[in-house]
Formats: C-alpha cells, sequence, structure tokens
C-alpha cells in the first residue's frame, strides 16, 4: 500500500508517460492482465486509457487489473489511469 507521499511522488514521474495500454470493448480480459503485469514488470510504472465504448470507468478499469495483478492504483484522472508496481528483477523507481 502506498503512502500518500509516495503517490505523489508516482504521480509527478508519471506526468511525461506515454499511454502504453487501451482498454476498449473487449474489456479486461486474462491477456491484457498479464500483459500490464510484464509492462509493470519492465517499467514499474505505466499509464493506461479507458476507451468510451468500454464500458468502463478509468476508476473501475484501474482497481480491477490492480486486483487481478497486486498492483497499485496511483491516479485516475478522466480516461486514464497510472499503475505502480515495485519490480521483482529490476528495482527502477525508489520511493
Amino acid at each position: 500500500m502506498l503512502t500518500s507521499k509516495q503517490r505523489a511522488t508516482l504521480r509527478s514521474l508519471s506526468q511525461n508517460l506515454d499511454t502504453i495500454f487501451q482498454i476498449g470493448k473487449g474489456g479486461i480480459s486474462e491477456e491484457t492482465c498479464n500483459q500490464i503485469y510484464n509492462a509493470l514488470e519492465a517499467r514499474e510504472l505505466i499509464k493506461a486509457r479507458v476507451l468510451d465504448n468500454s464500458g468502463y470507468t478509468a476508476k473501475e478499469a484501474a482497481n480491477e487489473i490492480a486486483e487481478a495483478i497486486g498492483c497499485d492504483v496511483v491516479s485516475c484522472v478522466g480516461s486514464k489511469f497510472v499503475l505502480y508496481k515495485e519490480s521483482t528483477k529490476k528495482k527502477r523507481i525508489e520511493i
């Protein structure tokens, strides 16, 4: 669980990130969760977006993914959300 100070640090780091995942009408599948998990293992911090036709809000999608793969939701703004998971192999971010 992240403290508010850690969350603020991660939020500031995420400002310059590109959106690398989109949740569309296919929803959140096991394959989507696996891809996000692998991206988090490599990068530790990722930004994703929920498309209008998905049926999810950013918060719903972020919470469902976080629960499925054991990561932390850093922020949800509009249709975008940021996820963090400390890498087990190569730690990149010190918080």
